[in-house]
Formats: structure tokens, sequence, C-alpha cells
């Protein structure tokens, strides 16, 4: 391994945990009808729990509706009972052939909520980014001995890993202002 495969191992790490964050803050409604609001449930399916998503379509035919059509007709009253179960405050009509979801109007409470919720979740993706540093400056410890760098060397790499990781936090942020943005108006 040199100091190229280091950092693009760094910067690889990172943008996982960056799409990690992503597909959390999906989940957090923002008082619009988005079908990845459901993507994240999982459905007692034949006694086996299933994502929503191997076993139905979501859809948003306007900002207040999300309309699940399940390929099995059979799995229509599971799905309606895993979606009154989340967390999610959402209340499905079964109208025999699809579920009907009003995306009611946020209270000012549950903004609050989901914009600690989004905080939370951009906490852990800084965390993460941080483990991912301090992982890529313990093996750089270790690259310098095998490669024999010079103090310097290894100084102008410990400074590449934090601009990386600076970078990356600065995306953490960026997503958290954009959902903030979203749950808020």
């Amino acid at each position: 391994m040199n100091l190229k495969d280091l950092y693009a191992e760094t910067r690889s790490h990172m943008q996982k945990s960056l799409e990690a964050l992503e597909h959390n803050l999906s989940g957090l409604r923002t008082g619009r009808a988005n079908p990845a609001l459901l993507l994240h449930l999982k459905v007692e399916y034949y006694g086996t729990p299933v994502p929503l998503s191997q076993i139905a379509t979501v859809s948003a035919p306007d900002a207040r509706t999300l309309v699940v059509q399940s390929w099995d007709q059979n799995a229509l009253k599971a799905i309606e009972k895993a979606i009154r179960d989340s967390d999610l405050g959402l209340n499905p009509s079964n109208k025999g052939d699809a579920l009907y979801i009003n995306i009611p109007p946020l209270t000012e409470e549950r903004r609050k909520e989901l914009v600690k919720a989004a905080r939370h979740y951009a906490e852990e993706g800084r965390i993460a980014i941080r483990n991912i540093r301090r992982e890529a400056l313990e093996k750089l410890k270790k690259l310098a001995k095998e490669l024999h760098l010079s103090e310097d060397d290894t100084k102008r790499a410990e400074a590449e890993i934090q601009k990386i990781t600076d970078e990356f936090i600065a995306k953490v942020d960026e997503l958290l202002e954009k959902k903030e943005a979203e749950i808020l108006h």
C-alpha cells in the first residue's frame, strides 16, 4: 500500500458513511409525500420480515398522498400493519387494491423532533468519519515505518487525511442543513 491508496481507501470509507447518512435522512418525514419515507419499513410476510420495496411499489401521486400497491393482495393487511406500527405516525386506508396514505402537515412539535433526529443522524455520521480518520492515521504510522517516510512527509500525509476529513464533515453539515430546511418549511 502507498499513500495514494491510503487516501483513496479513506475517501471511499468516508463516502460510504455519507451515503448511510443520506439513507437515514431520507427516512425522516418532511411534510411532503416522499416514497423514500416508507422504504426502510420491514413487513411481516408469511412469517418473515421483508423490506417493503420487495413486495410493493410506493408512489406519490401528489404532495400529500402516498400510494402503496402490493404485488400480492394478501400482503396488503401486513403492509398496513407495518405502516401503522412504525414511528412515522401515518394512518393508511385500505381501498382493496392499494393503500392510500394521507400525509398530514407536520405540527411544530413534530418538526422539532424531526430536526433533533436529523441532528442525531448527522452527529453519528461525523463520529463515523472521525473514526475512519483515526484508522487512516494508524495505517499511516505503519506505512511510514514500512516506507521509511521522513517526518515532513508523514506530517504532509496527516494533513492530507485531515483535509479529506474536513471535506466530508462539511458534506455532512451541508446534508443536515438541507434536511433541516426541508423539515422546517
